[in-house]
Order: structure tokens, then C-alpha cells, then sequence
């Protein structure tokens, strides 16, 4: 089978299309060696693949005929990968930014109607002392 194919029949890319490309840009290694997606994959196969950040790394034990279910995996590869990437996925899950920089864009209803209640909560302050001016 194909390893595009096999990357996206056992999960790892949601089109084939993706798994293509990221042969193309070298983030696919069979047995340690840089893969093209036309290289063809057979069982004792060792894939890792650069996704999200980290390094997934994999062992095929069979190669499947075509798409399989999510629960099925299991029979098909075993999963190298070590604890500390997935530590590191969690923590750059954790450290990122929800809410979008300053200059970036137009401001979401959620953003607006914080700023809107933002001043107002000032404008009535501003009356409060202009009214003790006087």
C-alpha cells in the first residue's frame, strides 16, 4: 500500500491529499529514511511522522486493505511514540493564547460587548465627578 494511502486508511491524516503533502514537505520518515508518498509500506514498518510539533513514531504490524475504524487501530500499528511528546503537546496546548493579540483583527461580538460595558462602567464614573463639581 501506498504510504499516503496507509497514513490516511489507519487515521494519522484526515484526506490523503494532507498525508501527500506532508511527504512532500519531509515530515514522513520511513525506517529513518525521508519517504515519498508513493513509497510502499509493508508490515515491520517503522513510520514517524512530524505532526502538531511533535514527533509521532509507529510500528505497522499489518497493513490494512482499505479505511479503518478508529477502534481497529490497534491491530494494525503500535504506538512508539514517547511520554515526553505528548507531555509537550499538552503543555503547548495549555501555554497557548485563547483570545486573539492586540491588533488582530476585528473584535467578536463576545469582545465588543465586554468593551461596551467597559465604558459604560467608566462614563458613569466621569457623571458621578462632573456632578460633585458643581
Amino acid at each position: 500500500m501506498r504510504l499516503d494511502k496507509f497514513l490516511w486508511s489507519v487515521r494519522y491524516y484526515k484526506t490523503r491529499t494532507l498525508a501527500t503533502d506532508a511527504c512532500k514537505k519531509n515530515r514522513i520518515k520511513v525506517n529513518g529514511v525521508v519517504a515519498k508518498a508513493s513509497r510502499e509500506i509493508i508490515a515491520s514498518d517503522a513510520l514517524e511522522v512530524k505532526k502538531d510539533q511533535i514527533n509521532l513514531s509507529f510500528k505497522v504490524i499489518q497493513v490494512p486493505k482499505n479505511r479503518i475504524g478508529a477502534k481497529l487501530l490497534t491491530l494494525h500499528i503500535v504506538d512508539t511514540t514517547s511520554k515526553e511528546e505528548y507531555e509537550l503537546l499538552e503543555l503547548r496546548k495549555l501555554s497557548q493564547d485563547y483570545y486573539r493579540e492586540r491588533g488582530e483583527g476585528r473584535p467578536t461580538k463576545k469582545d465588543r460587548r465586554e468593551l461596551d460595558d467597559y465604558i459604560s462602567d467608566n462614563n458613569e464614573e466621569d457623571i458621578i465627578v462632573a456632578e460633585d463639581l458643581d
